[in-house]
């Protein structure tokens, strides 16, 4: 499985994890050693410290004890003791060195006379009391009967107990008559060295070891120094004697691990950093492509949907250019339904003034050589009225032609005098009266032929609602305001109702019988198409229907 595992790894990549393992350890390795040897230089330092501070100690209390000795040897009572061992003597020398012993913590202060035996102690009132015991052949009193004084590390003989005597000789006369011992014993010192977690004792200069923490060494000759720091102070007075002072290197070891596993752990920390970034790298690189992917699809959707919303513009484009034409044509359409209508009654005004033509010319015939001047106002009258038919005719053929939709001036009096001529025949016999108000000598932008459409439209409608109704009128309209022209067509007809007015310019809506529906419809969108409107106000009773249509001033 493992082999699996790595087989999904290039060489290269594997390289360069061996690499950073291999680094990685050399890095806490490095990290151990240096911090390793701050701590054993640190721990060294506090070894020195603490072995200075120790053997100063026991110093100290050996200059104290070898002090007791030397001023024991000059005491009187000592000297007197000594020339005349009586028991009075000896005994008060033996309470002297009692309280003396308190004093100064000695173990046990005793006195031999020149044989080596004990004629005062400072336990003379003791069980194991040294008082006529022999010590003839211990060390320190040789030496001190020779030399003066002497120190000698020992087993006690009664006591069993080590410790170290410092004998100091006494003299008299220039003689030595007897000898002071001080024994002390090292029981507190080894106890505080103990408590200790450093490893101190005091070598001779045989390397036996005398005093130590580990009581259990006592006597045993020195072995190697144990691992740790050692530290070695000489004991000043007392030859051969160096204090050692071994400090475990435990502290330096756990100090060198922890920068290892610091370093570990910043190696890790960089690591995961690093992973995270690659990792987030990664799912950047993997966001944007697919933010690329999902680009690229969302561009070829909208390129598919640009195409087709360009097909449907298009095909929107030619349907509203069909609805154009159609409009148009149905614009056309119902010019020519309104031209159809007004036909007729122009075939009457265009026979009537041919009638008259025809009966002029046959008078005017007859008039020529008989009355020359009433020929001619015959004449003149024929041209007047030929004129009339011309005028009907271009009217007719204007209103017919369809619209180019080019817009212009046009002066309102001109587009209601055509649309009132169109519609004139309608309105023989009992025809509505038409008054127009206002100054109709103001032009709008509109096209003449299509502003006529509508002007005939509105004039029909007012005519067909006002028949059979007595004393017909139709009132044209016209003011001025700002930017704009308004043109009213009001009849006194009966009006509109409100259900019929709902659906006014609705198509196909119509109260003819014979109605389309469209005529308005048509009118309003015409309006609309020259930026204006064509609006119904509002129903008044006892009024006629007024129609409101608003142009731009031109």
């Amino acid at each position: 499985m493992a082999a699996q595992r790595l087989s999904h790894f290039s060489p290269r990549a594997l390289a360069v994890g061996a690499a950073l393992v291999v680094f990685g350890v050399a890095l806490c390795a490095i990290a151990y050693a240096l911090e390793y040897r701050s701590a054993i230089a640190r721990l060294d330092n506090r070894a020195e410290a603490t072995a200075l501070s120790r053997v100063q100690a026991l110093e100290s209390v050996l200059a104290t004890q070898r002090a007791v000795a030397a001023v024991l040897s000059d005491d009187a009572m000592v000297v007197g003791a000594l020339e005349a061992p009586l028991p009075a003597l000896t005994d008060g020398v033996s309470q002297k060195l009692d309280r003396l012993r308190a004093e100064t913590r000695s173990t046990v202060i005793y006195l031999l006379d020149r044989s080596g035996t004990a004629i005062a102690a400072s336990n003379w009132d003791q069980p194991d009391s040294f008082v006529g015991e022999r010590y003839d052949f211990r060390t320190y009193y040789s030496q001190a009967m020779t030399g003066g004084t002497a120190l000698e590390f020992a087993l006690g003989t009664v006591s069993n107990r080590p410790g170290l005597y410092l004998s100091h000789d006494v003299q008299q006369g220039g003689a030595v008559i007897g000898v002071v011992v001080v024994k002390m014993e090292f029981g507190a010192i080894e106890a505080a060295w103990a408590r200790t977690e450093d490893q101190t004792e005091v070598r001779d200069a045989a390397g036996i070891v005398l005093i130590a923490g580990d009581t259990s060494q006592r006597f045993l000759p020195s072995g190697p120094d144990g691992s740790g720091v050692t530290v070695i102070q000489p004991v000043a007075d007392t030859p051969g004697w160096t204090l050692r002072l071994t400090t475990p290197a435990g502290d330096a070891v756990i100090a060198g691990l922890i920068a290892a596993a610091a370093a570990l752990l910043v190696q890790l920390v960089a690591l995961a950093v690093y992973l995270r970034a690659r990792r987030l790298r990664d799912q950047r690189h993997e966001a944007q492509a697919t933010a690329a992917r999902y680009s690229a699809d969302l561009q070829r959707e909208v390129d598919i949907r640009t195409r087709a919303l360009t097909n449907e513009m298009a095909e929107r484009r030619a349907a509203e250019a069909r609805l154009a034409r159609m409009q148009a044509d149905l614009v056309q359409a119902n010019k020519l339904a309104t031209l159809g209508q007004v036909t007729a009654g122009l075939a009457h005004e265009v026979n009537q003034p041919l009638a008259t033509i025809r009966l002029l010319a046959e008078s005017g015939a007859a008039l020529i050589d008989a009355a020359p001047g009433e020929a001619r106002q015959n004449m003149d009258s024929v041209v007047h009225t030929v004129d009339r038919i011309s005028q009907i005719m271009t009217h007719l053929r204007g209103f017919a032609r369809k619209a180019t939709g080019l817009q212009g001036p046009v002066v309102l009096r001109d587009a209601i005098d055509a649309s009132i001529q169109l519609t004139a025949s309608r309105r023989r016999g009992e025809g509505p009266r038409i008054i127009i108000a206002g100054d109709s000598g103001l032009a709008v932008r509109a096209e003449a032929v299509r502003l006529e459409q509508i002007l005939i439209n509105l004039i029909q409608n007012a005519q067909d609602a006002m028949v059979g109704h007595a004393n017909p009128q139709i009132e044209i309209g016209i003011t001025a305001g700002g930017t704009e022209v308004t043109v009213t067509i009001a009849d006194n007809g009966p009006g509109v109702t409100p259900d019929v007015a709902a659906q006014l310019f609705t198509p196909f809506a119509s109260t003819k019988t014979d109605g389309l529906g469209l005529g308005l419809v048509i009118a309003r969108d015409i309006a609309r198409d020259l930026g204006g409107a064509l609006t119904l106000d509002p129903a008044i009773a006892g009024q006629g229907a007024c129609f409101r249509l608003r142009l731009r001033r031109a």
